[in-house]
């Protein structure tokens, strides 16, 4: 049998934080029938200027099982979840906001999958239950938790749910998490790339009682923020690999369009024909750059973590040998493409050949020749990475032969 303990960040809540408490306690016996013999309840009154320390004291004093944590000045809503993890006794953690919007009644529903071998649970507003979320909130779970899906390469329904169940070990994971809102993000990006077993559980959703706290700009563009830097602290190529071939491709359609034209016979550019051909040449090159070094930085969070190094940007590699490994015989190919482009156009004007007929061959080879280079600095870079990274299992393996 385990416990359970429930965490409730009250901040102003003085409306509410009564109701939700008598909530969360009345579903113990039902807690009991799927495996949880235990209730503690911890609400972390963070710094609030009404009257919820007041109420949820004198309920905790009437109350057992009730405590009351108390932040002398706000902290924000992640640090006042954060500090009633570290004081939950369960073995079994869970939390809900105290506006009455999540429903206390699923606790069971969830903590039953937590039991039967999911490490983190989440009671998800996007799932098919009913949901009275206003249209603009709807609208910006389900972008944030597709995004997290395709960066994280597993479904997620609701990537911000204020309503969860997990297993106190996986703490040490999921840590460290923000102080402010987007705690919930950041927690669902960390447990996705920890490989932490997830499950949802579709649960209604509600009005809140009084004001809401949630700026859906602001916080939107924290909540995205965070989702995006947190993967980039564990699988960077994902972004800026995505980012780097849509350059890449950019550049080499409008490439490819141009040199059609030139085979056809038409020599000059349009002002349009320029711009095409300039922003062509930037994204070419940047995007080479930003997708080289997100393999890279995977090779440093490799080695930061000591684990083995992701690889492919759709989940399982498309090559038999992943893409990095290639840079350097493909930096070699361009380099040599762009050499052999860059002599050919200088022997053919030396015979003859008018500029305005050999430029964008030129301006071609110049931009092969970068790339090849960069290929190649790149290749070298992540080998020595490498090597760095499989120094110690190496090391490990000549002394056990030796021995």
């Amino acid at each position: 049998m385990a416990m359970l303990s429930v965490v409730i960040p009250a901040y102003n809540e003085e409306k509410g934080i009564a109701e939700i408490v008598y909530r969360v306690m009345a579903v113990q016996d039902k807690l009991k029938n799927v495996g949880v013999s235990q209730l503690e309840l911890l609400v972390v009154d963070d710094g609030s200027r009404d009257q919820t320390a007041q109420i949820t004291g004198d309920i905790a004093n009437s109350t057992p099982g009730v405590r009351l944590i108390r932040h002398i000045k706000n902290k924000g809503y992640g640090a006042a979840l954060k500090t009633g993890f570290s004081q939950a006794n369960g073995e079994l953690i869970g939390f809900l906001d105290a506006d009455g919007t999540y429903p206390p009644e699923y606790f069971p529903e969830l903590c039953k999958l937590a039991l039967n071998g999911s490490d983190l649970v989440v009671g998800s507003r996007m799932a098919g239950a009913d949901s009275k979320m206003p249209v603009t909130r709807r609208v910006g779970n389900v972008f944030f938790a597709n995004l997290l899906s395709l960066l994280g390469r597993e479904r997620v329904s609701d990537s911000a749910s204020g309503m969860r169940v997990f297993k106190r070990e996986i703490l040490d994971r999921i840590y460290p998490l923000p102080d402010g809102l987007n705690l919930t993000p950041v927690m669902s990006t960390r447990a996705v790339h920890e490989d932490i077993r997830m499950a949802e559980v579709a649960i209604p959703y509600s009005e809140r009682l009084g004001r809401s706290k949630l700026s859906v700009i602001r916080d939107g563009t924290e909540f995205l923020q965070s989702i995006v830097w947190t993967v980039l602290a564990y699988n960077p190529v994902r972004i800026l690999g995505i980012i780097g071939l849509v350059g890449i491709a950019f550049a080499g359609a409008v490439i490819l369009g141009l040199v059609g034209v030139r085979l056809s016979g038409v020599t000059g550019l349009s002002p349009w024909g320029v711009a095409a051909l300039y922003a062509a040449l930037v994204a070419g090159v940047a995007g080479i750059s930003v997708f080289s070094l997100g393999a890279t930085f995977n090779y440093l969070v490799s080695l930061f973590y000591k684990r083995p190094i992701r690889q492919g940007l759709f989940g399982r590699p498309l090559l038999k040998k992943p893409l990095d490994r290639q840079f350097g015989v493909l930096g070699a190919i361009t380099l040599i493409a762009g050499l052999i482009i860059a002599g050919t156009s200088l022997v053919l004007g030396i015979n003859g050949w008018e500029i305005g007929r050999l430029w964008l061959y030129l301006l071609g080879s110049a931009m092969l020749i970068l790339v090849g280079v960069q290929l190649i600095i790149y290749w070298v870079l992540m080998r020595v990475l490498e090597e760095l990274n499989n120094k110690d299992g190496l090391a490990q393996k000549d002394m056990g032969v030796s021995s």
